[in-house]
């Protein structure tokens, strides 16, 4: 099966890379800032503002969109593309985390989380397969795979129970995506999401483990949760360049300029933050 959503390298110096991300709602030239609509839309902008900036591609939050309006009701409206009248690129995230940021309302097992909704305080169950149900149904270009972001300083023990909860959890949202294809549902790429934290060994074993799995992207989460930023700094120099060549490479989380530009020295093809938009 052909990938629907492809990048390719146009320019390089050192390990700092140019290139274009091309999908089904057109090409996105990296290295790429995407403006957070956590709701489907940027808060206090028009959708021709944004697209203004120069941005092409915008990140929807999957937990928010999730309990508000409900992704079936996104999907009723055309999808987030329509429903946000957004043109260009989407990207949603899993929603693993707001796993970490809402942990006082948030419990995990083996199988995922358990969510007490802000909104009504019901308990809502997020699986790898609801992951992918939820954002299959919301539409993007690129849906992201169900991980665990263990917080800044987190003992090496919890950091390798991340890596192996991230990569089971892969395996079932590639599965889940496999049956979608199968049934000819709208296509979707979805992007792999490397843990770690601030371990480089554990972070290129992690790379390699995922990088061996057919995403069309690669994610480094588990940054800008609590570490020392300068620690960020020296790991993203030494480990970025490890994930695959010839994939995307997206550091979630990350927006403030001087760590944009340090990234992108690293390797780093597209970032997200809510500074901007908050």
């Amino acid at each position: 099966m052909s990938k629907v959503v492809t990048w390719r390298e146009i320019a390089r110096d050192g390990h700092a890379r140019a290139g274009v991300l091309t999908t089904p709602h057109g090409e996105v030239p990296t290295p790429t800032f995407m403006p957070v609509g956590t709701q489907g839309t940027v808060k206090a902008m028009l959708p021709a503002e944004v697209a203004a900036t120069g941005a092409r591609i915008v990140l929807g939050n999957t937990y928010h969109l999730w309990l508000r309006p409900g992704p079936e009701t996104v999907d009723a409206l055309g999808g987030l593309h329509a429903f946000s009248r957004w043109p260009h690129a989407m990207l949603t995230d899993s929603g693993g985390f707001q796993a970490f940021s809402l942990t006082a309302n948030c419990k995990r097992d083996d199988d995922g989380y358990v969510f007490r909704s802000h909104l009504d305080g019901s308990k809502l169950r997020l699986s790898p397969e609801e992951a992918m149900r939820i954002q299959r149904l919301l539409g993007p270009d690129i849906a992201m795979q169900l991980d665990v972001c263990p917080p800044g300083g987190a003992p090496r023990r919890d950091l390798e129970e991340a890596c192996r909860l991230t990569t089971a959890w892969a395996d079932r949202c590639l599965e889940v995506r496999r049956r979608h294809d199968e049934e000819g549902r709208r296509p979707q790429a979805v992007f792999g999401i490397v843990q770690g934290g601030t371990d480089p060994a554990l972070r290129r074993a992690h790379a390699d483990e995922l990088g061996a799995r057919p995403f069309e992207g690669l994610a480094l989460g588990g940054f800008s949760v609590g570490e020392p930023i300068e620690r960020m700094h020296e790991v993203l120099d030494e480990i970025a360049h490890h994930l695959d060549p010839t994939r995307p490479r997206y550091l979630m989380g990350v927006g403030k300029p001087a760590d944009l530009v340090r990234a992108i020295g690293a390797g780093i093809d597209m970032f997200d933050c809510v500074l901007p938009t908050r």
